[in-house]
């Protein structure tokens, strides 16, 4: 057995809890095992700039760990800051989806810098569990941006965009996906990666790709990598890793998929499973 060298999480719903945060015995588990010598990554759909803390959190500048963010469109090295590949979308890609958008009941949400560009900021409330929810405020907050209003996206965006993000109510989303999809199956990658979140990135980009892009060069093997996740955009890096694991909230397509179902995000999924394949974890 090959003993496992990286270490990939997924953050929301699989490394922080409910309450977006990472448990004292997940947390203290990642830590030795960057003292056992493997390097960790963190793969979402966030932007960059909402995993720097959870980073700093885990020292992983000190072990050289790397950031997969906007859904693997971008890979940056923790310790240098270094971008290791990024491949946004076309500024003409970006546009003629912001543009579509315009013709369904979605939130579409750009950034650029330190800033979140959406349409209207008070038009901010989607449904979720049944209840309503400011997912404009949530979005800006985890990403850490101030937040700025223009009435035409589409207009504004004449730079390349990493990823448009669309919210939108579950059961809308459900119904008019494909809709909104249309007009870029065969040009974009476009995904759910929750009931109420739509997103467009460029062509082919999902984690796995991103993690074979950085990886591979560095002279990792796939059989040295184990993978976490729950969502639907986890799903290439758990078929993509040696041993990819899904959590016991993840949805049920991944849990088909998976190698092993661990424990959930509330229940230290993450460490339960990495004692079991590192043993190595118990002499650090």
């Amino acid at each position: 057995m090959m003993s496992i060298k990286v270490i990939i999480m997924d953050v929301d719903g699989t490394l922080t809890n409910s309450k977006k945060v990472i448990t004292e015995k997940t947390k203290e588990t990642l830590l030795k095992a960057q003292e056992a010598g493997a390097k960790l990554i963190l793969a979402s759909g966030r932007p960059t700039s909402g995993l720097i803390d959870f980073a700093k959190e885990l020292k992983m500048d000190k072990h050289n760990g790397l950031l997969v963010s906007f859904n693997g469109a971008k890979v940056v090295d923790c310790e240098t800051n270094k971008v290791l590949f990024n491949q946004a979308m076309s500024v003409e890609e970006g546009q003629a989806v912001l543009e579509h958008m315009k013709k369904f009941k979605v939130k579409p949400m750009i950034d650029k810098d330190d800033y979140m560009y959406v349409n209207d900021v008070f038009d901010n409330e989607i449904e979720v569990n049944g209840k309503p929810f400011n997912i404009i405020q949530y979005e800006a907050r985890g990403g850490k941006f101030k937040l700025c209003e223009k009435d035409d996206l589409a207009a504004f965006a004449d730079y390349p965009l990493n990823k448009i993000l669309t919210a939108g109510d579950a059961e809308y989303l459900a119904e008019n996906y494909k809709a909104m999809m249309e007009p870029f199956k065969d040009s974009l990658s476009c995904m759910f990666t929750a009931p109420f979140y739509f997103e467009f990135t460029a062509n082919g980009i999902d984690k796995a790709k991103a993690l074979d892009t950085v990886l591979i060069p560095m002279g990792y093997k796939r059989e040295e990598m184990i993978a976490f996740g729950d969502g639907h955009n986890d799903a290439s890096m758990v078929k993509y890793a040696g041993i990819g694991v899904a959590m016991a909230n993840a949805v049920e397509d991944l849990k088909a998929i998976a190698d092993e179902i661990t424990s959930s995000n509330e229940e230290d999924g993450i460490a339960v499973s990495l004692h079991e394949h590192m043993p190595e974890l118990l002499c650090v």
